[in-house]
């Protein structure tokens, strides 16, 4: 048993001595202080296990050599810490007996020194391993070792996550064939098998964690993915689903492990979601993962329809109510919670209203359809509206085109049309009329040559007119283009204008799926929504509309006959050389759209083309680390590095062209406002250059 305090001067005597009469020594060799987290695992292990190992003490003189009552700490100053941290905490009293020995032979300098210097600490993987001893065999989970050892639960679970790799990575890290980083990235999965093939395909000088962490989750999933985001890992793991976290990086939500059971629970999740469509009255609705693009159905749109006197005034209350709460509240830095569940509450009454202004012809839902797709953002897309070639009502469509059934003949004046579009004199007026009768010839139709006479000269007439009013021509072109985009209305303009809108499918697999192209879907969607029904009143409705918004329209049915693919038969420099001018015009800029990846780009180049990516990126030193790595690793290293560069090929860039510096659009703008105005000869206005 350990001496008292009192009359021992022996030096290597155990004694207790009260904690208030401990001090620091000044001969401590450590001069840099214990840690805030240091001191707190003492204070853990030492509640849980009490002091392991003695402090060294020796008596404290004052200046004539005789002893003050105290002592100084030579040896476990953060042992005297942690105990004084205890008795802040009210765990212990301050006069909590400490187990010292008692050292007058040595140096205390000395010693204190030894005591840092000549001991081993434990390889890592030992304290890794021997943590994942303590939750197999004691049962203790991260919360009760964090508590025993003075860290974090999360530090905890790290440690068991690298306790439980392969024992022979561990081995390898053990002989420094691994560092720790590369160790932790192993440690993403349990599967010793699968960290053991991952470890016999690395190369000797390509071990990146990254690399690593790619490997391993090469046949996964990440939370990032669409299938992921839309299925959600609560539904997954429900399924019996494996999620893989990684305790050591960001993960962002970490990897679903089952890619097939992902698979098969995104198309019942969209089943289900179609089953819903079909209950609307639909004749039928089919899920996709990807958009179909190919699917050559016709499309039909919602038409407009006029709210309830009801639904009107339910409308305006709630919209003055919220134009109320939002000048109410419009200084506030924070909204009180009632106030922001009443707003929440109010927008989805005008949302629930404004959706009612808008309905599907009844007939058209009869025999119409639906596709719902899983978008890029991993939200459902439902697309109405669709009709099958088989669910076509002939006689109802070509009335809705402005055409009318090819197999009857058309009256027209006086005149008939036969099936092959032939003008055939009518029977009747035929037989009626007799050579020597002049009044006889009243009812008889114009000649064919006399007709297109006539029509030529208006014609021209109509050229010259049209020529003379930008506005009008604006219109104009706008019908044809729209008639032909919303509507199969190849006939319904008497402009000869054919627009031709390239499928982008068949050159860029995938490129249906991005956000860009669900941008464009729901452009597309927004003007069909507004068309009329029937072609016949196209006129009508563009003639109608606002000057920004017959120029809007027209802008959209002019982008869809953009085409600046290149293919290796074609020779059109020209087409090309005007694409770049039309990018650097409006302003293009493909980062908001594409992004350099080994899938899209990389992986599809040469070693020398990645190179040359990263150097321009990057720099030299950065090009140089990566010219020994095979292709694959060079691209998706080369990914890593460029992402969030802006870095796009000389394809992708916008650059200025030749002579276009003097033409930016805000320059043409102030020089057509601000220009004195001089007429031609056929009466136009032009800008005086």
């Amino acid at each position: 048993m350990s001496a008292k305090i009192e009359n021992v001067t022996e030096s290597g005597t155990e004694v207790f001595i009260p904690l208030n009469k401990l001090r620091k020594s000044p001969r401590n060799a450590r001069k840099t202080p214990h840690s805030e987290a240091a001191i707190e695992a003492y204070a853990a292990s030492i509640a849980a296990k009490g002091i392991l190992q003695n402090l060294v003490v020796e008596p404290e003189l004052d200046a004539d050599g005789a002893a003050t009552g105290f002592y100084l700490v030579t040896i476990g100053e953060g042992r005297r810490l942690a105990q004084l941290l205890r008795v802040k905490r009210k765990q212990i009293k301050k006069t909590e007996p400490i187990r010292c020995v008692l050292d007058t032979a040595n140096d205390p300098h000395e010693i204190s020194l030894d005591e840092n210097v000549t001991r081993t600490d434990m390889h890592p993987a030992d304290q890794y391993e021997a943590f994942r001893q303590l939750a197999e065999e004691r049962g203790y989970g991260a919360e009760d070792i964090a508590a025993r050892f003075g860290v974090t639960a999360h530090v905890v679970r790290q440690r068991l996550r690298l306790g439980a790799v392969s024992p022979k990575l561990m081995q390898a890290y053990r002989e420094a064939a691994l560092t720790l980083d590369q160790l932790m990235a192993f440690a993403l999965t349990e599967d010793h098998a699968r960290q053991e093939d991952v470890f016999d395909r690395l190369t000797s000088w390509h071990k990146e964690p990254y690399m690593i962490r790619r490997m391993l989750t090469e046949t996964h999933v990440a939370a990032t993915d669409r299938r992921a985001i839309f299925v959600g890992p609560e539904a997954y793991a429900e399924a019996g689903g494996v999620l893989i976290r990684d305790l050591f990086t960001e993960d962002r939500g970490g990897f679903y492990e089952d890619a097939g059971l992902l698979d098969r629970l995104v198309i019942g999740k969209l089943e289900g979601i179609a089953e819903q469509v079909r209950a609307e009255g639909w004749k039928w609705a089919t899920a996709h993962v990807d958009y179909p693009h190919a699917h050559g159905l016709r499309r039909t749109y919602p038409l407009p329809v006029a709210l309830s006197a009801d639904d009107e005034a339910a409308y305006e209350a709630a919209q003055a109510e919220f134009n109320a709460l939002s000048e109410q509240y419009e200084s506030a830095d924070e909204l009180p919670d009632d106030v922001d569940q009443r707003f929440g509450e109010l927008e989805a009454e005008i949302e629930r209203i404004d959706a009612k202004r808008q309905a599907f012809d009844p007939d058209d839902i009869a025999r119409g359809g639906a596709l719902v797709v899983l978008s890029h953002d991993g939200t459902v897309r439902v697309e109405r509206g669709f009709v099958r070639p088989e669910d076509e009502n002939p006689e109802a469509d070509a009335k809705a085109d402005g055409w009318e059934s090819a197999t009857t003949a058309r009256a027209n004046n006086g005149y008939t049309v036969n099936d092959d579009g032939e003008i055939i004199e009518d029977g009747a007026a035929v037989s009626a009329a007799q050579p020597d009768d002049e009044d006889a010839d009243d009812g008889k139709p114009l000649s064919d040559l006399l007709i297109r006479n006539l029509t030529a000269h208006r014609t021209l007439g109509l050229r010259l007119a049209l020529g003379e009013q930008p506005d009008m021509a604006l219109i104009a072109v706008t019908h044809a283009l729209a008639a032909q985009t919303f509507y199969r209305g190849l006939d319904a303009s008497c402009l000869e204008i054919r627009p031709t809108s390239a499928q982008l499918a068949g050159h860029a697999d995938g490129i249906e799926n991005t956000a860009a192209a669900k941008a464009l879907a729901d452009r597309h969607a927004g003007w069909a929504t507004d068309m009329p029904r029937e072609v016949a009143d196209l006129w009508g409705f563009i003639a109608s509309l606002d000057h920004a918004s017959v120029m809007a329209l027209f802008a959209y049915c002019a982008s869809l006959t953009v085409n600046a693919v290149k293919q290796p038969w074609e020779r059109k420099p020209r087409a090309h050389e005007t694409a770049d001018k039309l990018a650097y015009a409006v302003s293009l800029d493909m980062t908001a759209h594409w992004t350099p990846t080994a899938r899209t780009y990389l992986g599809r180049v040469t070693k020398a083309h990645i190179l040359a990516a990263v150097r321009e990126a990057m720099s030299d030193e950065a090009a140089d680390r990566m010219a020994g790595m095979k292709k694959q690793a060079m691209a998706e290293t080369a990914e890593q590095l460029l992402a969030g560069t802006g870095w796009l090929p000389s394809l992708m860039r916008t650059p200025e062209p030749a002579g276009m510096a003097a033409e930016q659009p805000e320059a043409r703008e102030i020089i057509a406002a601000d220009a004195p105005k001089a007429e031609d000869g056929d009466g136009y206005s032009i800008a005086a250059e």
